[in-house]
């Protein structure tokens, strides 16, 4: 036995303080079998039809894992500085939106020298990572929680702005209830933010904005972009994950200004964007109209369950993603355990509700099959 060997009097070695508090992020599961019945995976908020064809021949191609990837992502910065109209230089890159946000915490939010924590606001519920991320940085979390209809509170979110407040994170369309913030509502959010608080527009799930039909009467859902020439403090953030169908090969970006940048750059994980991920993300710029096409059928298909749900008497949100938010409250459980039966995995939130991405046409059916058969229409 080695003299290192843990004794009485060698206690295991220990993580920092901050684990013994911090939540458990949890992935959405796969299905689970059920004889007789093709398995759907509507846990994931993924795109169940995977990239377009002029992407995939990319990944079958692709023959230079033995070289490091260019750790600025040059070709794609590039890409995304003409698709979207902003400078290359305004762009930093990341794996997946979850990484480029990572970066922008690590720049702004942790512990004052005096060990003051930090403090971040965002709405809650909402991405099950703000807490963990935020936690492991030694800052602190301020949870406001949503409306009744499951949108932000942006009017509490700005009375809980302090001295100590850093970051502010606004994720629209809102991971998992699905209703998203006006660019009116922004920009009036805006002018009570200091202007030394960064304020992060979390959009990941934009392109289904930009697919959906506003109902009457109210405007559409913010674009980030618009607003950044206004407020040098936000940070907008997007991803390849749901879109794209890039999820597995995690690449995102953050937006912003020089002043901002300069330090996420300096906060960046090296390589972190692989070279096959960059070229299978310009690929999809280049193509965006065949990624619009697969968005627009999602989208259509989130409408045509959206209409049943309501005739089915479910008080569901509006949402603008590529998923639904069932409210169930007491009763998820019981309907995560119905779905299970089905090989249908959705993810529940104990005691809250469920969120069910929109997947392949029939596992949509199976969805609405499965609403119509639960008796708690909540």
């Amino acid at each position: 036995m080695s003299e290192h060997s843990n004794t009485p009097e060698t206690p295991a070695i220990q993580p920092r303080h901050v684990f013994s508090s911090l939540p458990k992020y949890a992935a959405g599961k796969p299905p689970t079998p059920v004889e007789g019945l093709k398995q759907y995976k509507l846990s994931s908020n993924e795109n169940p039809h995977g990239p377009i064809p002029e992407v995939a021949r990319i990944l079958a191609d692709f023959d230079a894992t033995h070289r490091y990837p260019d750790p600025l992502s040059t070709k794609l910065r590039t890409a995304l500085a003409h698709h979207l109209g902003v400078d290359a230089h305004n762009i930093v890159t990341g794996a997946g939106s979850l990484g480029a946000l990572n970066q922008i915490l690590k720049a702004f939010a942790g512990a004052s020298l005096d060990g003051t924590q930090d403090e971040v606001i965002y709405a809650w519920r909402s991405f099950e990572a703000y807490p963990i991320l935020v936690g492991l940085l030694g800052a602190k979390s301020v949870q406001i929680p949503n409306l009744p209809n499951g949108a932000h509170d942006l009017n509490a979110m700005a009375q809980a702005v302090t001295d100590r407040t850093r970051v502010i994170l606004v994720c629209t369309p809102n991971n998992p209830t699905g209703p998203a913030v006006t660019e009116a509502q922004m920009r009036e959010f805006l002018t009570k933010i200091p202007e030394n608080v960064v304020v992060v527009i979390d959009e990941a799930y934009y392109e289904f904005c930009t697919a959906s039909t506003v109902p009457a009467g109210q405007n559409a859902p913010v674009n980030g972009l618009n607003l950044l020439n206004d407020h040098p403090n936000v940070i907008v953030l997007r991803t390849f994950s749901k879109a794209q169908g890039l999820a597995g090969l995690r690449v995102g970006y953050s937006v912003s200004h020089p002043q901002l940048t300069q330090y996420l750059r300096v906060a960046a994980t090296p390589f972190a964007v692989t070279a096959l991920a960059e070229a299978a993300a310009v690929a999809s710029i280049e193509h965006e109209e065949a990624v619009m096409d697969g968005v627009r059928h999602i989208v259509a298909e989130r409408e045509r369950v959206v209409a049943r749900l309501h005739e089915l008497g479910y008080n569901i949100p509006q949402t603008y993603a590529n998923f639904v938010w069932l409210p169930l409250g007491e009763h998820t459980e019981a309907f995560n355990k119905l779905a299970a039966s089905h090989a249908l995995s959705v993810r529940a939130f104990d005691g809250e509700g469920v969120r069910v991405s929109i997947g392949e046409d029939e596992a949509n059916d199976r969805f609405i099959s499965i609403c119509e058969q639960f008796p708690h229409r909540v």
